[in-house]
């Protein structure tokens, strides 16, 4: 708690420096929800002046309050509150248990300032571990996968989206008019009557056809590709690689809520559960990495398929809130 009162004694004073960075303003947002569940009136004064000293203050603090109550603060101040711990101690710890939550989750970059201009763009969001189902306007279907960002404009004039980040599976509906056109990063799609999921992460799409055609452009040099039900294709900052056949029962098991790996390195299967989990996933074993797994897991529960996963590779497991270290 040193850490923490150190910088509420900076908010209080009313101090702002004028290197603050987006992290900084953050930090200050959540000693500020600590401090405001039971303010005096000059504590209240001071916040004011805080707010209005930096348009970053604003926004951090925004999206600090529009957190305080998701799913992963609940989960964490939920591990926090259970977790064994000396006698004394959680007594001690109980009344701080949400904003002690909130710290890892915001201290884990969970929802950094570095994709937030693009996540306000967004008419649809899912947070670490979250899924959401939709219904456009012309009555198509969209499963937005963890950690997603999506938009759509749909009328008379024009059927267009975005995936801004993230996953999402469509059930494209039969339109005799437009086709529907989806942004990913690197790529474009032009949809009738198709289900297909695309994926856009760090730079590079990946597109995959269950039934229907899908026709593809590159945006960087209007390369096209047309893929078929039963096709897979990778697009990145150089363009399409070669299609690749699509294996439904592994690359689309999110659809059905699982995940599942063949023979797929420990270090690969940890990179996709981090996609999942509320925290960070930390391998201290170098040796892990390159040992091949195979399983059917639910997506919904990362942390037993992390247990799972350490039991399996005789691995020793230490759990914390927000954090599952292997070693």
């Amino acid at each position: 708690m040193t850490d923490i009162h150190r910088t509420q004694s900076t908010a209080q004073a009313g101090t702002t420096p004028a290197s603050d960075s987006p992290d900084q303003a953050m930090d200050q947002a959540l000693d500020w929800l600590i401090l405001l569940e039971n303010p005096s009136p000059e504590q209240t004064r001071q916040f004011h002046h805080w707010l209005n000293a930096s348009p970053l203050h604003g926004a951090a603090f925004d999206k600090a309050q529009a957190i305080w109550n998701g799913p992963q603060i609940v989960r964490c101040a939920q591990s926090l509150d259970q977790r064994k711990t000396r006698p004394g101690v959680l007594a001690r710890l109980r009344p701080h248990w949400r904003p002690l939550a909130t710290a890892a989750v915001l201290i884990l970059g969970l929802f950094s300032f570095s994709n937030l201009p693009l996540r306000l763009q967004a008419d649809h969001l899912t947070v670490v571990g979250e899924r959401q189902r939709l219904q456009l306007e012309d009555g198509s279907k969209v499963l937005l996968n963890t950690n997603s960002a999506f938009s759509s404009t749909i009328d008379e004039r024009q059927r267009v989206a975005r995936l801004y980040q993230g996953e999402a599976f469509f059930e494209i509906a039969a339109n005799r008019g437009q086709p529907l056109e989806l942004d990913a990063g690197p790529v474009r799609a032009s949809v009738r009557d198709t289900d297909f999921a695309v994926r856009y992460l760090d730079g590079v799409a990946q597109v995959r056809v269950q039934r229907g055609d899908v026709d593809l452009r590159a945006t960087h040099d209007d390369a096209r590709v047309r893929l078929t039900a039963g096709e897979s294709i990778r697009i990145g900052p150089n363009g399409f690689d070669r299609p690749a056949r699509l294996d439904p029962a592994k690359d689309l098991a999110w659809v059905q809520g699982r995940l599942v790996f063949e023979n797929c390195p420990l270090g690969q299967v940890l990179a996709e559960l981090r996609r999942y989990y509320p925290g960070w996933i930390i391998n201290n074993n170098e040796r892990l990495a390159d040992v091949a797994v195979t399983g059917n897991y639910r997506l919904d529960q990362p942390l037993d398929v992390l247990r799972s996963l350490a039991h399996i590779t005789s691995a020793h497991l230490e759990e914390f809130p927000a954090l599952v270290i292997l070693n």
